[in-house]
């Protein structure tokens, strides 16, 4: 899930006297944070296994594994870039790459459960706080035009890289290592990207003044992992136990509240005002559902590969890389698409193709082939999410105001990850009530091709609401 670009239109004021270092040296420490925070959230996939059976994970812990952190991503990610704007791009840059740093060595030293998601989740904080700052920094030091494309084409790259490459590093470290080196690899390299930001980065910030809207962050990240927490408590509980509805009652109140504190501040995290303009409600509204479906892929497909299929690491991040690739090349042709068949069509088409595939998947059994129960579906799956997404964020960044068009495009990474987070949430769960228990191969693949049958019927839904709610082309912006 590679976080879309998101441009900041406010006058940017260079707050220290050093001499600008040279451009691609901005580039290059850009480009390596944003490449840690992407592969951040797909590279623990292969190890869950080995996570689980060394610390004896629980169910509910295994998906928390990759719910800490981008929970915590997700809803911390808009308050990280407003704190960029105001207190220096540099010093979030610095902040975040460390609090990144020092929660992946915590996570690689972890010896229990909730020492990991602690760390995961402090690793999510971090993420949310140097993310924003990695595409502020880069467009601040190159000017606009083709050298800024370049450099944004490369940033973007780089995070698709990340995302392709995170199955595959996982699955060398944990054959070669162990699974905490998943963890620590990012150890070593955020020290040297640290280093090199401290020498090279210039500070700069925005000029406008706004509050940091910390309660509006602290709400919706605590009202979604609640929420997430009180879906999960089903598994054992049931629907109608106090133990699910409480924490479903507390999640859905505390975001209720955090609406009612947006409306009410002067400096909101998510100003209301932007979902009144079709474009930006319609396109966040068909990314969180897309979402819900197409982050669970990377999942479940690590967990059928390595716990039915016998996979090792290794090989399931092997598996995987075509289906990574996918999503970048359809990401890449995406925009050559747009103007031909138009930007709502083309995110319909884009869901469709990804829930043919979903639906091939959920034909999966328990002793399937390579081609047909990994790769073919797969890449049908993750070439339709990047055909889709692209458009999807064209439309939710047309029509607002350019002084709003790095919020609105902030709002899409938070629509599309808090969907994944909770979805991950609720697909966990059903896969859980299908095996009833059962550890057989059988068994675990009823239940993770339920998944995919309910996954592709979201993203009809996704297809359909597209077709009735989307506007048909991108709308210029005033």
């Amino acid at each position: 899930m590679t976080p879309m670009p998101t441009l900041r239109a406010a006058a940017d004021i260079p707050v220290s006297r050093r001499s600008a270092p040279p451009t691609w040296v901005v580039v290059a420490l850009a480009c390596a944070g944003q490449f840690l925070v992407v592969l951040d959230v797909s590279v623990v996939n292969v190890a869950l296994p080995s996570m689980r059976a060394d610390l004896a994970l629980s169910a509910p812990g295994l998906q928390w594994v990759v719910n800490a952190y981008t929970i915590a991503f997700a809803g911390f990610m808009l308050l990280g870039g407003r704190a960029g704007d105001l207190y220096g791009r540099k010093r979030m840059f610095l902040i975040g790459l460390a609090l990144f740093t020092i929660a992946s060595l915590a996570g690689g030293l972890a010896q229990a459960e909730w020492q990991l998601l602690v760390a995961r989740a402090v690793q999510g904080l971090g993420a949310a706080v140097l993310a924003p700052s990695t595409l502020t920094i880069l467009t601040s030091a190159v000017p606009e035009g083709a050298a800024r494309a370049r450099a944004i084409a490369t940033w973007t790259a780089v995070g698709g890289g990340g995302g392709a490459a995170g199955g595959l590093v996982g699955g060398a470290l944990v054959d070669g290592l162990s699974w905490r080196w998943v963890l620590l690899i990012n150890v070593p390299i955020g020290a040297v990207v640290l280093a090199g930001a401290l020498r090279w980065l210039v500070e700069s910030r925005a000029g406008e003044r706004r509050r940091l809207d910390l309660p509006g962050a602290l709400l919706v990240t605590a009202g979604l992992a609640i929420l997430a927490y009180g879906i999960v408590q089903t598994e054992a509980e049931g629907w109608a136990s106090a133990a699910t509805l409480m924490p479903l009652a507390g999640g859905a109140a505390l975001i209720g509240l955090f609406l009612l504190v947006e409306a009410r501040t002067k400096a909101p995290l998510m100003p209301l005002k932007l979902f009144r303009l079709r474009s930006v409600s319609s396109a966040n509204g068909a990314m969180f559902l897309c979402g819900s479906a197409m982050f669970c892929m990377w999942f479940f497909m690590t967990l059928y590969a390595q716990n039915v299929l016998g996979y090792s690491p290794l090989d399931a991040g092997l598996a995987l890389v075509p289906s990574s690739l996918a999503v970048v090349l359809g990401s890449k042709v995406a925009p050559r698409f747009m103007p031909v068949v138009g930007a709502r069509n083309l995110a319909v088409i884009g869901t469709l193709v990804a829930a043919a595939g979903f639906g091939w998947q959920s034909t999966m059994s328990a002793d399937g082939s390579y081609l047909t129960a990994i790769m073919f579906p797969g890449i049908l799956m993750m070439l339709g999410a990047g055909l889709a997404t692209t458009p999807l964020a064209a439309l939710a960044t047309s029509g607002a105001d350019p002084e709003d068009a790095g919020l609105v495009s902030g709002l899409v990474n938070t629509s599309r990850t808090m969907g994944g987070s909770l979805g991950l949430s609720v697909m966990s769960t059903i896969a859980a009530a299908r095996t009833g228990g059962g550890g057989s191969p059988v068994a675990l693949t009823e239940g993770y091709a339920l998944v995919f049958r309910t996954g592709g019927g979201v993203l009809l839904v996704g297809a359909v609401l597209m077709l009735v709610w989307l506007p048909r082309t991108v709308v210029a912006r005033g």
